[in-house]
């Protein structure tokens, strides 16, 4: 008897894609079950009754939550091969202190761009831009911001990087000649089969994003 890993998950996640990434990378077998949030299945109401939200990694029963927890926990588990976190105490806590930015700066300010227009779209614009250039100074010249091997940081981010610059959904909102480093690092990423597995379906992206925003013409 293996290991059983099930993730409840929503194709269009970029936090769904960090836990993909991370078992791709260890070269874990697992079942990918997408979830409708409109009626969301008695499991998922089961293994997050906190929260009620995706993702959740199941690994022999047993819930973890919260994208950046499961992806830790995934590195430790199975920690036999592809690390994703430093040995180093001080450079697993600086990577930790990094995603957490990742995580608790970056992707907000994705999500008010998305959700917003006008003045506010155009701030969280600026400010996202702002963030990255403080990213291509912690990424410095190295190929990853785990070193020479894609690391925590790496897969905390280069999800949001499928959406801005990979499937280009915004135009030109990232120009390389402003952010060569970022740019550089985030085709390196999707070379990786472990991202590019990871990443939706580029057609359907942008098919959900027109038909969103049709919907918002129409209110």
């Amino acid at each position: 008897m293996g290991d059983e890993v099930i993730l409840l998950n929503l194709w269009l996640s970029p936090y769904g894609m960090r836990i993909r990434i991370a078992l791709e990378e260890k070269g874990i077998k697992y079942e990918n079950r997408e979830e409708d949030l409109s009626n969301k299945s008695p499991l998922l109401l089961q293994m997050n009754p906190v929260h009620k939200k995706i993702p959740v990694l199941i690994h022999n029963g047993k819930p973890i939550c919260e994208s950046l927890i499961a992806v830790e926990y995934i590195d430790e588990v199975w920690n036999d091969k592809s690390p994703l976190l430093p040995s180093d105490p001080y450079q697993r806590s600086q990577a930790r202190f990094w995603a957490n930015y990742v995580d608790t700066k970056i992707y907000e300010i994705a999500i008010k761009f998305w959700t917003t227009e006008g003045e506010e779209k155009e701030a969280a614009r600026q400010e996202f831009l702002e963030c990255l250039k403080l990213l291509e100074e912690q990424l410095g010249d190295e190929p990853y911001f785990g070193g020479e091997n894609l690391g925590f940081v790496d897969v905390a981010l280069v999800p949001l990087f499928c959406y801005f610059y990979t499937f280009n959904l915004y135009g030109n909102f990232i120009k390389e000649e402003q952010y060569p480093k970022i740019i550089a690092w985030a085709k390196r990423c999707t070379l990786k089969e472990s991202v590019s597995k990871s990443f939706p379906e580029e057609q359907k992206v942008k098919d959900h994003v027109s038909q969103k925003r049709k919907n918002l013409n129409k209110g």
